[in-house]
């Protein structure tokens, strides 16, 4: 396992991590580059920032190596759209992507101080997808929560599969949406979904 991050946050036993050093010209290109000449088994890149990263990648994938990365896109959609706009060929990304998981942190209302709060029925209907409306809460702050109304946070998923659906919409260039539209119908959870499932759940 190799990586190449900017910078490295944690150092992980096991694994050969190398810091990115664009002043001695050791960008995530260059470095991509030597480190598939070093035959890894699996492959962590910090960022794919620019097409020449993104092209290296790719090929590193089609060559039998695991490859990670990470984009800054708004979901799982997203990043699909974003590689083609680099300058992607749609063949060559069908042909190598197998999944795009979107993230967010979200905050905890704090459970010592939390109390219903007011929103409209409509409101928690729309957010609940036309189900039963929801109860919200919000928190009043507390000793637990240094009266910030928040205590700790919850991760968001959203896994994109890229399987033969989703394949033809990218060898069609086809819109972030309409992959989402597809994926959803698909039986992924978007990052709005998975918030209400979370909600619902620490009722």
């Amino acid at each position: 396992i190799i990586t190449i991050e900017d910078p490295v946050e944690y150092q992980l036993f096991g694994v050969n991590q190398i810091h990115v050093k664009p002043q001695i010209g050791l960008t995530f290109a260059n470095g991509l580059r030597s480190i598939v000449r070093q035959d890894p088994d699996v492959i962590m890149v910090g960022e794919i920032r620019d097409y020449e990263t993104a092209e290296i990648a790719i090929q590193a994938a089609l060559t039998g190596h695991l490859v990670f990365s990470t984009l800054h896109t708004n979901d799982a959609a997203g990043a699909v759209s974003r590689l083609l706009e680099m300058g992607v060929e749609d063949y060559l990304l069908a042909s190598s992507l197998l999944g795009v998981l979107a993230q967010r942190l979200v905050r905890r209302v704090c459970m010592k101080c939390r109390r219903p709060a007011e929103m409209a029925v409509d409101t928690t209907r729309e957010l609940a997808n036309g189900s039963a409306a929801m109860q919200v809460y919000e928190g009043a702050g507390c000793e637990d929560c240094a009266n910030t109304g928040y205590r700790g946070r919850s991760g968001i998923f959203e896994f994109l599969l890229v399987n033969d659906p989703i394949r033809q919409h990218i060898l069609k260039r086809a819109s972030a949406d309409a992959i989402r539209e597809t994926a959803v119908g698909l039986g992924m959870r978007t990052l709005r979904a998975e918030v209400v499932r979370v909600t619902q759940e620490e009722v």
